[in-house]
């Protein structure tokens, strides 16, 4: 009973610590989550939970190493707020992903993610082709500012008092990085002889030189060569 009863205050302790430190941290610790806030979190996660359980760490030490390392955490989020040099190195920046339309593939690279993790990222924003895409920015959060071209702008149909049209195709990834999605050719049962066909409409000689295209809704195709220019 008396390990019960130990182990109970020092769950009760590092509980309430780590509870005041989250409140000292302020809401950014989980409204937005960095990579600072995110290390940070786990930090003190940790800390408290080796308090609790390792009983070679004396409950002065724990709650000490859990204020030290809030208190280090508070001190450069107000360093940040003065000087954007640090904002940076704690935060990261914002990196365009797509600009003026054209997906900026180096920067992808740069940013170790494929076309898949922008697709999925895009459709968090509602938005299902690259092709209605202006500029799309990477915060440092891991979130996706998406602006639209000015034709994509939202209106709906009954504003403009138009019928809406039938949808051939869910825009849908033809080639990446210069491999053709086999897979989504045969679903919608066309052909590389009509993937390649389309390409030479565009210009492009080889698959290769492609770093990605989507088939659109009505049919068309969305081209982006590498390191090049998008062409519809």
């Amino acid at each position: 009973m008396e390990e019960i009863g130990i182990t109970l205050a020092r769950t009760l302790a590092g509980f309430s610590v780590l509870l005041l430190m989250t409140r000292l941290l302020g809401k950014k610790q989980l409204g937005q989550l960095t990579y600072f806030t995110y290390i940070t979190g786990i930090a003190l996660g940790n800390i408290a939970g080796d308090m609790v359980v390792h009983r070679d760490i004396t409950m002065t030490s724990g709650i000490t190493g859990l204020v030290a390392w809030a208190l280090l955490s508070i001190a450069m989020e107000l360093i940040a707020l003065k000087s954007s040099r640090a904002r940076v190195l704690l935060d990261g920046e914002p990196s365009i992903v797509v600009k003026k339309g054209v997906i900026q593939d180096r920067v992808l690279a740069r940013l170790r993610l494929n076309m898949d993790d922008l697709s999925m990222l895009l459709r968090n924003n509602q938005v299902f082709s690259v092709k209605e895409v202006e500029y799309a920015i990477l915060e440092p959060n891991g979130q996706l500012s998406v602006l639209k071209k000015p034709e994509q702008e939202t209106v709906t149909k009954s504003d403009l008092s138009l019928q809406p049209s039938k949808r051939k195709y869910v825009p849908t990834e033809m080639i990446v990085d210069g491999k053709i999605v086999r897979k989504n050719l045969q679903e919608l049962q066309l052909s590389r002889e009509w993937l390649e066909g389309e390409l030479r409409e565009a210009g492009i000689e080889s698959v290769e030189d492609v770093f990605f295209a989507e088939l659109q809704s009505d049919g068309s195709l969305y081209v982006t060569k590498r390191s090049g220019n998008g062409l519809h």
